[in-house]
């Protein structure tokens, strides 16, 4: 049933207008970081929210100041190090071919013998032919060979060696995506390019499943297109109602977060997308509306952390956009939109995911991204971070475009930078306060122009120890490792 305003706004008077549930989810709820916290005009919560000195967090939170690598690649804080696991052109699969280029969202499982598995996406798009690395058309494992992007899985074992295989090939733009339940990977195509566009010769914007425990598991790659078909960013499986988030990270209209309900009486489990009819259950999107019952056109309005929307959905009409794109197929008024939504990760019951900024194109005020947590018993959406503008990106010191994200074990988020100038790895603390964790040192620009590529790809091992994270281009995957510990709320 319909979670109506009138609902809504009832709830909200006596929860403060957000206050106490928004700090009842437990995770980032306002904070003195954050704009529209702490007192001042406009343009000096501005300021504190984009944050002038963040290399020097408040006492007691982070890990200290970063420090210049030798090797430039990344800058760690003292007492941290890092290695290389795979970088493009450089390492080698299996089967003697170059690491794919372009490496995104990835996810982390517990392999035989005390190994990590790793799927890697690998966001390429074009003509194959125009790709100096593609993911090699493995056999068995293609759906379009005329597509370069794809997934790998890295194996880091025990005693270091690391094993690479494909995973899947011939798909495009493989952006980030989601770990499932029952440990295997849903890899997002950001590219809906139809069969006959960019030399595709299939229809492409679709979500693939990826199983690094079965390599049996990935032939004859099928597309699960019950999800829909758009510019596919992050997806997250709720594990008790069995429900489906997506992100989409497209404009002109802003995209949509959607939410798919399984058919009655279906269970996930392995292997089980792939019987999904096209048309299986239902794909929906938000319409959000505040606690005085108005509707909100789109997530960029918010501009305090701590801000809680109520949520309907509807039904979106034609999920495969055989002649108009999903997002377009709503009305002004009809649905709640975002800008740039990005990295998603299913925690504390619920859903974390990024708006990643809106500045001057923003319906709303100017801001530098937005992290939101959707919670499915109260059907409402929570404004966990905000960043402010930062004004000087090329400057080391503050964040911006926040993409790729994780739940820490040390508290908190984790999140990887894909803004202006700079990029970084840096970390939220549950009250939000800010501190970095890396910094990208390898330029991909030139001296006189600089030019830094985004993080993508964070995720811990599964016992904590290890934090991942790729730098884009020229494609690196790192290992992260040392005196992780918890942080303050």
């Amino acid at each position: 049933m319909p979670l109506t305003r009138r609902d809504f706004a009832r709830g909200s008077a006596y929860t403060g207008a957000g206050v106490v549930l928004a700090g009842s989810v437990g995770v980032l709820a306002g904070a003195p970081d954050a704009i529209g916290i702490g007192g001042g005009d406009e343009e000096s919560r501005a300021a504190e929210a984009a944050g002038t000195d963040r290399q020097h967090p408040p006492r007691g939170v982070g890990y200290g100041p970063l420090r210049d690598d030798p090797e430039g690649i990344v800058a760690l804080p003292e007492g941290f190090s890092y290695r290389v696991i795979s970088r493009t052109g450089v390492t080698e699969l299996e089967s003697g071919e170059p690491t794919p280029s372009n490496h995104d969202g990835t996810a982390a499982f517990a392999g035989p013998r005390g190994a990590t598995l790793l799927v890697v996406n690998h966001e390429i798009d074009g003509p194959r032919e125009e790709t100096e690395h593609p993911v090699p058309l493995a056999d068995g494992l293609v759906y379009d060979p005329a597509a370069p992007g794809g997934c790998t899985v890295v194996e880091v074992r025990r005693g270091g060696e690391v094993a690479q295989w494909v995973g899947i090939a011939g798909t495009s733009d493989n952006c980030s995506g989601g770990r499932t339940p029952w440990n295997t990977w849903l890899t997002c195509e950001e590219n809906s390019d139809r069969a006959g566009e960019n030399g595709m010769t299939k229809d492409h914007g679709y979500v693939f499943e990826v199983d690094p425990l079965d390599r049996r598991a990935n032939r004859a790659p099928r597309p699960v297109k019950a999800l829909g078909r758009y510019d596919h960013e992050a997806v997250v499986v709720d594990p008790r109602r069995g429900h489906m988030y997506l992100t989409e990270d497209d404009d002109e209209p802003n995209g949509l977060f959607y939410r798919w309900v399984p058919p009655k009486g279906f269970e996930h489990g392995r292997g089980r997308l792939r019987t999904l009819a096209d048309d299986a259950g239902v794909l929906q999107a938000p319409k959000c509306y505040d606690s005085g019952g108005r509707f909100v056109d789109d997530l960029s309005r918010a501009t305090r952390a701590g801000t809680v929307y109520g949520v309907d959905w509807v039904d979106v009409p034609d999920r495969d956009a055989r002649t108009v794109p999903v997002r377009k197929q709503f009305e002004d008024g009809g649905v709640t939109r975002g800008r740039k939504l990005e990295g998603m990760w299913w925690a504390d019951g619920g859903a974390y995911f990024v708006s990643s900024y809106a500045r001057e194109e923003s319906p709303g005020r100017p801001h530098d991204g937005q992290v939101w947590f959707y919670d499915p018993r109260r059907r409402t959406l929570t404004l966990k971070v905000i960043l402010g503008v930062n004004a000087k990106p090329f400057e080391d010191g503050a964040f911006d475009g926040p993409d790729n994200i994780t739940v820490s074990p040390y508290g908190g988020l984790i999140i990887a930078e894909d803004g202006e100038g700079v990029q970084h790895l840096f970390g939220a603390t549950e009250s939000g306060r800010m501190y970095p964790i890396a910094r990208n040192e390898v330029n991909v620009g030139t001296v006189e122009e600089p030019e830094y590529s985004e993080f993508t790809g964070v995720v811990f091992s599964p016992d904590g120890k290890t934090l991942y994270a790729n730098i884009q281009e020229p494609g690196i995957m790192l290992a992260i490792t040392g005196p992780w510990r918890r942080q303050p709320r």
